[in-house]
């Protein structure tokens, strides 16, 4: 299946072929009443066509240029809406700090935390991010897993799998951002 830049790419091409394709099948027809000779009707025609040459070279250099700095922009831009949705967490955090040596009761410290973390998380799974299942007791998988070290497999077992896990990993819209990081029995 094509991609949208070889479909875009390939529509300008057709365009530019075609403008071209009736530049040349136009025919040049002489300005004044004067009969020019065939040479000088051949070099008008040459300058018509370089000149409209330079023009569509102008144009498409022109458009690229324009969809160069689009895409920059875009770029630049795509994570705006990933923060927008992080500043409640910073604004729980702020509040959270502000207000640290007015609280006595450790369990409302407790709750604050877990509310600002599952609100953390809420936000996180919604923009696609999802933390990879635990790994302990599978199959060291490379796809999914960094071994971190290796240690002797306390059963048999447990030999090429997945003995701890020191790190959890994460996908993004299905794809790895982060190994797991764990440790292999051998």
């Amino acid at each position: 299946m094509p991609s949208k830049k070889n479909k875009k790419k390939s529509k300008l091409e057709e365009e530019i072929q075609d403008i071209t394709e009736q530049n040349i099948n136009e025919s040049v027809e002489p300005k004044d009443n004067v009969e020019l000779t065939k040479e000088e009707q051949l070099e008008n025609e040459v300058a018509e066509l370089k000149d409209k040459q330079l023009r569509m070279f102008a144009e498409f250099e022109n458009f690229k240029k324009r969809t160069s700095k689009e895409r920059i922009d875009l770029f630049r831009n795509a994570g705006i809406e990933f923060f927008e949705a992080m500043l409640p967490v910073l604004d729980d955090f702020d509040r959270a700090v502000k207000h640290q040596q007015e609280i006595t009761d450790i369990e409302e410290v407790h709750k604050g935390i877990n509310l600002i973390h599952s609100k953390l998380l809420s936000i996180l799974n919604q923009k696609g991010l999802k933390a990879m299942d635990s790994s302990i007791g599978l199959k060291f998988d490379t796809d999914l897993h960094e071994a971190i070290t290796q240690i002797p497999a306390p059963s048999n077992d447990l030999k090429g799998k997945v003995v701890d896990e020191t790190e959890k990993g994460y996908l993004l819209n299905e794809k790895v951002i982060r190994y797991a990081k764990v440790v292999v029995g051998q």
